[in-house]
């Protein structure tokens, strides 16, 4: 399900106002080269104050005119399953100010019929000063057995595996034409590529990617090169790319979709694995996706979703990203079952997260009330939510989803 999307088979920091990076990806594999060892914070940075006459953005102006609520929601992508779309969920959606959807399932109706979907559901979000806030539109287009929107109009994706046999050029040109696909659908962010690496002596063993295909290659060379080529495409194309699963599901056995208490005891803050995520970031990478394991050799006491040493620490300060960090599934996914459905939300953007991703759109109001009920209590808490918020909105202007007039 959402970032292991179930296969075939089954149903399934520093300143507010930081932009999100240009999208310029180089098709050269680049290495993690002197990542160090993660700083154990506790919590981002608080921003600097604002510089004497600094440019406000259309971002910092939707922010300054939007309700609580209406901010609160920009936190949030919730499932709508894209063959067929239950209106309360999307009511439920739009009662709490949703910014961001995910098709989810199976969907073989085309590319007409789903931007038919996604035009309703963009009729659907909030106005603020007059204008549109448009959604950000999501969805598992990997390819392989993890493709969700296929019929007329849709390529059949081979999996990731295969593309990893081909020409990084070769790649990129084929992702540009999938992604305006996408685009034509009303699709405008993918959930993909994988960066995650999968030695071979684990293979099909290793059951979140692995098993489906799922991974470019076997090697970080292999894997930086084609997640590389996979975005650059995309990016041609104009539809946002996410690189998951931060800091990398290569290593372990179990899915965290369907499995509790899945740990990596393998990868640390300098292993080779993280390259391809060190290297989307330096080409600009919009989003990554956090994974729902537990890395024991970088944060024994947290999953990484929750984690702030992987997550400020790792993935803001060493590796530097300054784009919008969303989590894998904090709503079906069994790997969270066991923690409040308040507090997935509230730890998650504690760690330094920005959008939490739920895959069940009735958990939003659980979730959306925890957080603002901890925004009220905690000046830090708020700071940190307002931050997310901006980076949200500095993505969906850098996709056209905002206008100030």
């Amino acid at each position: 399900m959402t970032s292991q999307q179930a296969p075939w088979h089954g149903p399934r920091t520093r300143r507010a106002r930081w932009p999100v990076p240009l999208l310029t990806f180089s098709l050269a594999a680049t290495s993690l080269g002197g990542a160090g060892v993660a700083h154990a914070a506790t919590a981002p940075e608080t921003p600097a104050p604002a510089a004497v006459g600094a440019s406000t953005t259309c971002a910092d102006k939707v922010f300054a005119a939007m309700s609580e609520s209406q901010r609160i929601g920009q936190l949030f992508m919730g499932g709508i399953n894209a063959a067929k779309p239950d209106q309360k969920r999307i009511q439920v959606l739009r009662q709490y100010h949703v910014g961001s959807v995910f098709l989810a399932g199976r969907s073989s109706a085309g590319t007409k019929a789903t931007k038919s979907l996604t035009d309703s559901l963009q009729a659907k979000a909030d106005t603020v000063s007059g204008h549109r806030v448009g959604l950000l539109v999501s969805t598992d287009q990997e390819g392989g057995q993890v493709q969700v929107l296929s019929g007329p109009g849709f390529s059949t994706i081979p999996s990731a595996l295969v593309q990893g046999g081909w020409s990084t050029s070769a790649l990129s040109s084929a992702a540009a034409g999938w992604a305006k696909q996408l685009k034509s659908a009303g699709v405008n962010q993918n959930l993909a590529p994988v960066a995650d690496v999968v030695p071979a002596s684990l293979g099909t063993n290793n059951a979140p990617i692995g098993r489906y295909g799922r991974e470019y290659g076997h090697t970080p060379s292999v894997v930086t090169s084609h997640s590389l080529a996979f975005a650059a495409g995309f990016t041609q194309s104009k539809v946002l790319t996410t690189f998951k699963h931060f800091p990398g599901l290569g290593y372990v056995r179990g899915n965290t979709d369907t499995t509790a208490n899945v740990v990596d005891s393998v990868t640390t803050t300098k292993s080779a694995s993280l390259a391809p995520f060190s290297a989307g970031i330096k080409a600009g990478a919009p989003f990554v996706m956090v994974s729902l394991a537990k890395y024991s050799r970088i944060d024994p006491k947290h999953q990484a979703v929750f984690s702030p040493t992987v997550i400020n620490g790792l993935l803001r300060k060493t590796l530097g990203f300054k784009g919008v960090v969303i989590s894998d599934d904090l709503g079906n996914a069994v790997a969270v079952k066991s923690v409040a459905v308040g507090n997935r939300a509230v730890d998650f953007l504690f760690a330094g997260g920005d959008m939490v991703l739920t895959v069940e759109p009735n958990l939003v109001p659980t979730m959306a009330k925890a957080v603002q009920t901890r925004m009220r209590q905690s000046s830090i808490f708020r700071t940190q939510v307002d931050q997310s918020i901006h980076r949200i909105l500095a993505a969906k202007q850098q996709a056209g989803l905002l206008n100030c007039g």
